[in-house]
């Protein structure tokens, strides 16, 4: 009898690259950096210089472009392409499934004489029009009303996609329907970076800055996810279809030793990483860290800070190019957030800032104290993330984060911010009346003479909680590898955004207009904010059961699952907050929420299902055929007088009972038709379909680890995570 398992340990062990190595001495990484990019250089290069003056003049204070500069932009963006070898070009969008979509269409047009001409005018740049009637819409759209449009987003740079056959000009986009409502994630990330630059330069002004440079969120996402070799994931169908393994029993040898965190990285995996990095440079993502993680098989790779609508888009492009390049090295990407159980699951670490093009406004310098636009700044962060926390908590909310969120390698579900010490202290004083002084840094002596003095840091880092202040930036840790960053930003800036308008608005209320009473208005309202929201700083151990004892004294909410999570921040308060600023109108704000939990039941209902088969068709015959095995050799032995012990029998015999018996309650639950709307369905799930998919999984854990090892059929744990 053939087992996929073992072909598969075959050919992973008689593993030989597909390609030659590439030649890295060729080109220079800083050769390659946005090639592939119709960048500022290419710009300035290509353009005239009034049309580069206008578009710089987009990015760079957010006003309107001049549409009568399209054709001639999309005549040099074509010209460009064509030389790079692109014969078609792209709009590529971000509708809510949370994957990237794309439209193409030949450059090449009849000319009327048996000829084709390149076309492609400033009309096509700027609009593009795919179906929109099958993307999630939430009820926004119906099925019948197809109509739905691209908008070119000039902040976005667009970039060539290599393919062994040629290339294309893709072009980042925003993705709205006919009536105007945005069906997408980049659209609503847009708004609220509007809404934030508004509050943030009314703020700057206040501190006697005339005209302001435009602000914007900043942001750095480190990438977690897990390589495991093509041929284990082709024999696991749950990796095929769910992304993350419905059966494994804990190997001998986990992440126990601690020995895979910063370890030397495997050739075969360093391999595929450099390659990966350098079709990133191409494309300008600006990656600068790789390292083995802290699960075996688990590795990271990290950018550094930029534009947060760019870093979304360069997180996009990083997914796909990791999942692309690991086929070429024969692996498979796992960017799951819990891909495999009892070991670290994967993040997406958000570090978040806000600045102009010279200043970081969360920068608080060597005397913060007494750095009173940093301490405005960064308190209306601490408002808004207190104020607000439920929706920080549903911006991180699916049926793959349930996994991770909460255990030891991931911050709970309850939101607390980090402050540290010297920061912590001196919101401290601000409490009582004031701030006259602030811990200061100092050296570190390790005690070999050889080694010079290290500068140390005024505090330590926290990694245990969700939001935590790193030294000019906030990291958002409670965000899921398999997310986009999308969510998560338009939240935050839309909730500081909410906060700085609120503190502006105190301020003018107390200075009228005289700025010697500036310092006593701030001091006033940082004392204020404080007093009413530093409930929400927390610097000890978040996975002690005393801080969630804690926690709820301190009334900060606890959604412990999707369900709770998205239902608990669909309100209509939450619903005006977004349709003040502009940034959701209360039926998209009430359409997401609606998606967001449909995905939920969906995604439950697939791995359920997947369950259920593998379940019948691989485990239970393993199961049986060993048992039959097991049976036989009894009675053999009993036929011949000899002692015929049936313990492990008897151990089988039960467990195979039971997984029937748990197959057959998870059959049930599968096909309950709960009564209720969409909400009653998602409760149906978390509660009875959910606990019926885990009894069926144990029970098949512990048969595992029973049946012959030339009989089990599923790669295991040991093989998938060890054998590279």
């Amino acid at each position: 009898m053939t087992i996929a398992r073992h072909d598969a340990i075959m050919a992973v062990t008689n593993y030989k690259p597909i390609e030659k190595p590439l030649d890295f001495s060729k080109t220079l990484a800083k050769d390659l950096f946005a090639s592939n990019v119709f960048s500022d250089a290419v710009m300035k290069q290509r353009l005239p210089e009034k049309v580069y003056k206008a578009i710089r003049k987009t990015i760079d204070q957010g006003v309107p472009l001049d549409m009568s500069s399209a054709d001639i932009i999309a005549s040099a963006m074509r010209d460009w392409a064509i030389e790079k070898g692109a014969t078609h070009y792209a709009h590529v969008f971000y509708p809510l499934t949370g994957l990237t979509a794309e439209k193409h269409d030949s450059f090449l047009d009849p000319d009327g004489k048996g000829g084709v001409i390149a076309a492609f005018s400033g009309k096509q740049l700027i609009q593009g029009e795919p179906d929109a009637s099958s993307f999630p819409s939430g009820g926004i759209r119906a099925t019948f009303e197809a109509r739905g449009y691209t908008a070119w987003d000039v902040t976005s740079p667009a970039y060539i996609l290599e393919n062994p056959n040629g290339t294309t000009l893709c072009i980042p986009t925003a993705f709205c329907s006919w009536t105007g409502e945005a069906l997408d994630k980049k659209t609503p990330l847009l708004r609220s970076m509007q809404a934030l630059n508004a509050q943030a330069q009314r703020m700057l002004t206040l501190f006697g800055q005339k005209n302001p440079d435009l602000v914007w969120s900043t942001a750095g996402c480190e990438q977690e996810y897990f390589l495991i070799d093509r041929n284990f994931f082709f024999a696991r169908p749950d990796l095929i279809n769910a992304g993350r393994t419905l059966f494994g029993a804990k190997p001998p040898k986990g992440q126990e030793m601690e020995d895979q965190y910063f370890g030397a990285i495997p050739e075969r995996v360093l391999a595929c990483m450099l390659e990966t990095e350098r079709e990133l440079y191409k494309l300008g993502v600006p990656v600068k860290t790789r390292h083995n993680e802290v699960a075996p098989a688990q590795y990271e790779i990290a950018p550094v800070f930029e534009n947060a609508n760019l870093a979304t888009d360069h997180q996009y492009m990083t997914m796909v190019t990791l999942t692309r390049v690991a086929q070429k090295y024969g692996m498979s990407c796992l960017l799951h957030e819990k891909p495999f159980a009892g070991i670290n699951g994967s993040g997406k670490h958000l570090n978040w800032s806000l600045g102009t093009k010279d200043a970081n406004l969360l920068s608080p310098g060597d005397t913060p104290h007494s750095n009173a636009q940093f301490l405005v700044f960064c308190a209306a962060v601490i408002r808004a993330v207190h104020k607000h926390g439920d929706l920080l908590r549903g911006a991180v909310a699916h049926a793959g984060n349930d996994h991770r969120l909460g255990a030891n390698e991931a911050p709970p579900a309850i939101i607390s911010m980090f402050l540290g010490d010297q920061l912590t202290d001196v919101f401290e004083q601000i409490a009582k009346g004031g701030a006259s002084k602030s811990k200061q840094a100092g050296i570190l002596t390790v005690g070999v003479d050889t080694l010079p003095p290290l500068p140390k840091d005024a505090g330590d880092r926290n990694r245990t909680s969700p939001f935590a202040f790193t030294g000019n930036k906030f990291e958002f840790r409670a965000v899921g590898s398999s997310q986009s960053v999308s969510g998560p930003l338009v939240i935050l800036n839309t909730i500081v955004a909410e906060s700085l308008d609120f503190i502006a608005t105190e301020i003018e209320a107390k200075t009228k207009g005289d700025l010697s009473k500036l310092n006593g208005a701030v001091q006033e309202v940082l004392q204020q904010i404080m007093n009413e929201h530093g409930a929400i700083i927390f610097n000890g151990d978040n996975y002690s059961e005393a801080w969630h004892k804690e926690a709820e004294k301190r009334g900060l909410p606890n959604f412990r699952n999707t369900v709770d999570a998205i239902h608990g921040m669909d309100t209509d308060e939450n619903a005006e907050l977004f349709e003040k600023y502009n940034v959701l109108t209360k039926r998209e704000f009430k359409s997401r929420n609606e998606i967001y939990l449909e995905k939920y039941v969906k995604e439950v209902n697939i791995e359920s299902r997947l369950t259920l088969r593998i379940a019948k068709t691989l485990i239970f015959p393993a199961a049986i055929l060993y048992q039959g095995q097991l049976s036989q050799t009894s009675l053999n032995l009993k036929s011949l007088g000899k002692d015929h012990c049936t313990t492990v029998l008897d151990e089988l015999n039960e467990l195979v009972a039971k997984l029937q018996g748990a197959m057959a309650k998870l059959d049930s639950a599968i096909n309950h038709e709960s009564k209720g709307g969409l909400l009653a369905h998602a409760k149906h799930m978390r509660d009875e379909v959910i606990p019926a998919m885990n009894s069926v999984r144990q029970i098949s854990d512990k048969i595992e680890g029973i049946v012959s090892d030339d009989l089990w059929p599923l790669p295991t744990y040991q093989e998938m995570l060890f054998i590279k």
